[in-house]
């Protein structure tokens, strides 16, 4: 008789892990898998984007009109720090900070509309350039996104740059 029951209570945790494990395949992705998701996108630009070059690289005011071209554009979805918002995902994170100049300018100019990232084709080409200089001085976060440091900036005060939407 104790085998039995022993029997059945193995049977009985075994079936409890195999439910618990199958539940959580059916969960909703997380937070870590769905920007996992967004940060696929890089790697889908072309080979022929992500090997152009930033035309402004050696600009010393596109660092700066970047700067006010994210606060006026991506902030409100990425965070002041682009460390991730409620709509949009870190800007900070490896994935990003590690991928060619040009595959950020192709996910700029194209966007992820499905994701929520909006095409920004309209805004002109030198603009989405200094975006990605911007985007690509602020380094992998670490560490609590509240402490990070502001991003570098030079001293010279740029002129703001012309709006996409007129």
């Amino acid at each position: 008789m104790r085998n039995h029951v022993a029997a059945l209570v193995v049977t009985a945790a075994f079936l409890s892990v195999s439910i618990a494990l199958a539940q959580q395949e059916k969960a909703p992705a997380s937070k870590y898998n769905k920007d996992a998701l967004i940060y696929a996108e890089l790697a889908k630009a072309p080979q022929k984007a992500r090997a152009k070059r930033n035309p402004l690289e050696k600009d010393p005011g596109a660092l700066s009109g970047g700067r006010i071209l994210f606060e006026q554009h991506c902030a409100e979805c990425h965070g002041d720090l682009a460390q991730g918002g409620r709509k949009g995902p870190s800007l900070r994170a490896e994935e990003v900070q590690n991928a060619e100049p040009g595959a950020i300018f192709w996910i700029l100019t194209n966007g992820v509309v499905r994701r929520g990232m909006p095409v920004w084709s309209k805004l002109p080409e030198p603009q989405r350039w200094q975006l990605v200089i911007y985007l690509k001085s602020l380094g992998v976060a670490s560490g609590n996104p509240a402490l990070l440091p502001s991003p570098k900036a030079p001293s010279n005060s740029p002129t703001e740059p012309p709006s996409p939407h007129r």
